[in-house]
Order: C-alpha cells, then sequence, then structure tokens
C-alpha cells in the first residue's frame, strides 16, 4: 500500500462526517418531534451519546474508504468502494424515513439491508486491507444496536 498523508485522511473523514452531518442537519425538525412525541425502548441511549457515537463511526469510516481507495486497484477494491458509497447513502436516507416521516417499519427494513451491506463492505474491504475492515466493526455492531432501537420504535409507537 502507498502511503497515505494525513491530509488524504482528514479529507476521507471530513467527507463522510459531512454526510452524516447534513442528514442530521435536514432531519433536525423531525429529531424534534420524535423526542417529544415518540415512546422510546429500554436500553435507549441518552440523546447527548447519539452524536458523539457516530461522529466516531463516521471518522473510522472516512478512515477506512481512504485506506481502501488508495489499495492496488481490484475487483475487492472496486466493489468495497461501491458497497461503501450504496450503504452511506442508504445511511443517509434512513435518517428521513425514520425522524423526518416517522415511518418506522420502513426505517427497520432499512437497518436490515443496512447491516447486510455492512458485513458485505467489511469483506471486501477485508480482501483489500484487513485494517480498514477492522475500522468497520464497531459500526456494524452500532447499526446492530440501531436495528434493535428501532424495531422496538415500530413496536411501541404502533
Amino acid at each position: 500500500m502507498k502511503m497515505i498523508s494525513w491530509k488524504d485522511y482528514a479529507v476521507g473523514i471530513f467527507l463522510v462526517e459531512a454526510v452524516g452531518g447534513l442528514a442530521s442537519w435536514l432531519t433536525r425538525t423531525g429529531r424534534e418531534a420524535y423526542k417529544l412525541m415518540v415512546t422510546k425502548p429500554p436500553l435507549t441511549p441518552p440523546d447527548i451519546l447519539f452524536p458523539i457515537v457516530w461522529a466516531i463511526l463516521y471518522a473510522l469510516m472516512g478512515i477506512g474508504a481512504v485506506r481502501i481507495w488508495y489499495a492496488d486497484i481490484s475487483r475487492a477494491r472496486m466493489w468495497g468502494l461501491i458497497i461503501f458509497a450504496v450503504q452511506l447513502g442508504l445511511n443517509f436516507i434512513w435518517n428521513f424515513v425514520f425522524f423526518q416521516f416517522q415511518v418506522f417499519g420502513l426505517a427497520f427494513l432499512l437497518l436490515l439491508v443496512l447491516l447486510v451491506l455492512i458485513v458485505l463492505m467489511i469483506y471486501f474491504f477485508s480482501k483489500v486491507d484487513l485494517t480498514a475492515a477492522k475500522l468497520q466493526i464497531p459500526y456494524l455492531l452500532w447499526v446492530g444496536f440501531a436495528t434493535y432501537l428501532t424495531g422496538m420504535v415500530w413496536y411501541l409507537n404502533i
């Protein structure tokens, strides 16, 4: 693997954080309504925890994506980057479905698809750069937890 500069990592982190930040900003009114009107399940973390965790996860995603971007060209690299982009787009869309439109059943299904995409992304990343793949494991675990929370929100608010 070629040497990757801190500037390359900074750009990758910034781009992924920007996607998450934009989704959060565009769904801020839905988030406020969610906080006030929706019954939340047991194990729901305090609100302050979510932006902290997501900032860390987006940074790890950005670092991993940069490592794959600068890896030697291969089919695994190509598929890893494609799946990375698709899952990031689905992550973005989920915010609207869950917070803005509050269609919790669809949001739950989207998270199930997202989990599959993250597993596939980790698989293809691992064929290219094991470190990049390992950096995605906290994201997989958090989305697994988010799937529980979303499923329970759907159940409790039918």
